[in-house]
């Protein structure tokens, strides 16, 4: 049987010499911020939102193209008042990658909820896989720690070309659930669900155009949309279902949602379609929370080559 988790990457003695001190600095930096009161770092990010305004400028006009994109019908007003509220909470979403990579359990807890925790704990407890589809909201990398707190979890893992910065990322990420597989190991993911575990997945980026069909996502007729969804629910003896990181009053909550049978149709099309559907709803809740800034609508159709983002520069 193949190895199903990546290895662990350890620390180097080289990871002291002056080469990587400018990243010791900034994790130092960032580590202790972490500590602050969350209060305090909610301030924080709203600060550092506004820094991103003025060294990702392209990125900002990206989000708000997406958002004048996915809800045509919005007025130009409502647009502005999502896309500002996006930029703060984008701010935020360095802070939380420190919260979830750094933060004591008691913290956590403290500050992490789950609603609809039945959908998947009880495939679980029979001991059925669960295919966990997340949409990328900013405060992802929070809720993936949190989610160790209900059940130990499994996703891909894309190493990052800093080997410090990777060796960080790596056990930050994987503190409390189980382990990670490389992001093209598509069998062991599989494998992981036959063995009755819980697995997460983003089915809502653009992936490009190979294993893609372009479907419908709000305003935009022709998404390129993965089929790997697809791919992943007919292989693997699994369950379903979505699940959606989102803000609270005093925190964070993981919100999952029903079963989904649709993965099942054999109209990839029309399966993707609801997909689409179902995200879009999600993304509807809390819309100032979702991933704005990636260019979701990159990958154009061949009869449609045209960039929907050629007027950012």
């Amino acid at each position: 049987m193949a190895r199903k988790a990546l290895k662990p990457p350890k620390f180097e003695r080289r990871f002291l010499y002056p080469k990587f001190w400018h990243v010791w600095l900034g994790v130092g930096i960032l580590y202790t911020i972490s500590w602050l009161p969350y209060r305090i770092l909610l301030l924080l990010g709203k600060g550092f939102g506004r820094i991103l305004l003025l060294v990702a400028k392209k990125r900002a006009l990206v989000a708000r193209r997406n958002l004048q994109l996915t809800f045509p019908h919005w007025s130009d007003a409502q647009v502005e008042e999502v896309f500002r509220a996006n930029i703060d909470r984008t701010g935020m979403a360095l802070f939380e990658t420190a919260m979830g990579w750094w933060w004591p359990d008691w913290r956590i807890k403290k500050h992490m909820s789950f609603e609809g925790e039945e959908n998947v704990m009880g495939p679980i407890r029979q001991g059925k896989g669960v295919f966990g589809l997340a949409i990328h909201n900013v405060n992802l990398e929070f809720c993936c720690r949190g989610i160790s707190f209900l059940h130990p979890s499994i996703a891909f893992y894309r190493k990052h070309n800093n080997p410090l910065v990777d060796y960080l990322q790596y056990h930050g990420r994987n503190r409390g659930n189980k382990y990670m597989i490389d992001k093209r190991n598509a069998k062991a993911l599989i494998q992981a669900m036959n063995e009755g575990e819980l697995c997460l997945y983003l089915p809502d980026q653009d992936y490009g155009p190979a294993q893609s069909i372009f479907v419908p996502f709000g305003g935009v007729e022709k998404t390129a949309t993965t089929t790997a969804t697809i791919m992943f629910a007919e292989r693997a003896d699994c369950v379903p279902l979505l699940l959606s990181p989102m803000y609270t009053k005093d925190g964070y909550k993981l919100k999952f949602y029903p079963a989904i049978d649709y993965l099942a149709d054999t109209d990839k099309e029309r399966a993707l379609t609801l997909l689409n559907q179902d995200i879009l709803s999600m993304v509807e809740e809390q819309p100032e929370s979702y991933l704005w800034m990636h260019k979701r609508f990159k990958t154009r159709p061949p009869e449609a080559p045209d960039s929907l983002y050629e007027h950012i520069k």
